[in-house]
């Protein structure tokens, strides 16, 4: 079976889907694999390193695609790359199949099997393919990491002759897979840490690294069966508001991660509360690509609002790009190692398997996933 591993092209992207180790590791199981060459440069893995390990490393994109069994790569496809796919192609990657409905119905239409890597599900046995998570997790990392690069002051107490200078106070807003991650982070580089999640469950997760846990009462929030935050009501919505206003204007940095699968996020710190804040403080937008949690955050930028510094910066995990190359290649080895026939040396679509169902999109000229199928349905 040929494994095919393109090149991204999204401007920026430097991460890929296969590090030379995952690489030794598909060879093993039987799997014939090219790639593309250039495909790892950005996180620095040369085409040498690749061949290495047993890959053929190609340069004519288009005939690794037309000769693909099965695709592996970290964004999106084009609309146009679909047609270059055989029949009968199992096509693997983000695919943000709540909004792409062109995409996923072009894959219906070639008969390509799309299984899309956001939609993993979360339950235990599925963690180790867990692209969100994985990925997350070094984004909650890069929030802090920029905001204390931003912030003209440090992050812990410090006592010195000449005074004693006081820790900076962090307030972060969702307590998800990035948001523990980055209570962790601003608690080991010594902030004071604030956090508030709609699901009073993380609460005990928070305390346990250090933070200070905001209880809201916001009536019934609760979580989806997957582990996320339930999407609140208008009203949920400006009680929490109201309750983080004198905490945001308390604190040098805000860290927003508040994002509703499928959905543009919340907006939850408005612009009369970063005119609260104090001049130097600095908002960090971690949902700003997808519409923002903060009024006035740009996506992919950073701008100066009467004195604070609003971090729209998106893609964090693409700015540590080698590590985040390397959880992404694992995830998506544990995925195709979790169904692989190491006779037949093939990736076996068992739809009986307790984690493919969750996650293919499309599958044998149709859409297969019940709940993308209602969406794009309804659309039509």
């Amino acid at each position: 079976m040929r494994l095919a591993i393109p090149r991204e092209t999204h401007p920026g992207e430097n991460r890929a889907s296969v590090t030379p180790d995952t690489v030794k590791k598909l060879v093993r199981l039987g799997a014939d694999l090219a790639i593309e060459s250039g495909a790892g440069a950005g996180a620095g893995f040369s085409d040498d390193a690749y061949a290495a390990e047993g890959a053929s490393v190609v340069t004519d994109r288009d005939a690794l695609l037309g000769s693909a069994d099965m695709v592996l790569r970290l964004r999106k496809p084009e609309l146009e790359e679909i047609a270059k796919l055989k029949s009968g192609c199992i096509h693997v990657s983000y695919l943000d199949p709540f909004n792409e409905h062109a995409l996923i119905r072009e894959f219906a239409a070639k008969s390509i099997t799309a299984v899309s890597m956001e939609m993993i599900p979360r339950s235990t046995r599925s963690q180790k393919m867990d692209a969100l998570s994985s990925q997350a997790n070094l984004a909650g990392y890069m929030a802090v990491m920029l905001a204390a690069t931003r912030l003209p002051r440090i992050f812990p107490m410090m006592m010195t002759p000449a005074g004693t200078l006081k820790p900076s106070k962090v307030f972060i807003i969702g307590a998800g897979v990035a948001g523990l991650q980055a209570i962790a982070t601003a608690k080991r580089l010594g902030a004071r840490v604030t956090a508030f999640d709609t699901r009073p469950v993380v609460a005990e997760q928070v305390q346990s690294l250090g933070g200070k846990f905001l209880e809201i009462d916001l009536g019934d929030t609760g979580q989806t069966a997957d582990g996320y935050a339930r999407e609140l009501t208008p009203e949920q919505v400006e009680i929490q508001r109201q309750a983080q206003k004198a905490v945001i204007a308390d604190s040098d940095v805000v860290i927003t991660t508040a994002q509703v699968f499928g959905r543009k996020p919340p907006v939850l710190v408005t612009a009369d509360m970063v005119a609260g804040m104090a001049p130097g403080s600095v908002v960090v937008d971690m949902a700003a690509e997808t519409g923002g949690n903060v009024e006035g955050s740009v996506p992919d930028e950073v701008v100066d609002v009467g004195g604070v510094t609003i971090v729209g910066t998106g893609n964090l995990a693409n700015l540590v790009a080698r590590d985040a190359t390397q959880m992404y290649a694992s995830n998506m080895f544990n995925l195709v190692e979790d169904t692989w026939d190491k006779e037949t040396g093939a990736f076996v679509l068992d739809m009986e398997n307790d984690i493919l169902p969750g996650c293919v999109i499309t599958h044998a000229g149709a859409v297969v996933h019940p709940t993308i199928k209602d969406i794009i349905e309804g659309a039509s």
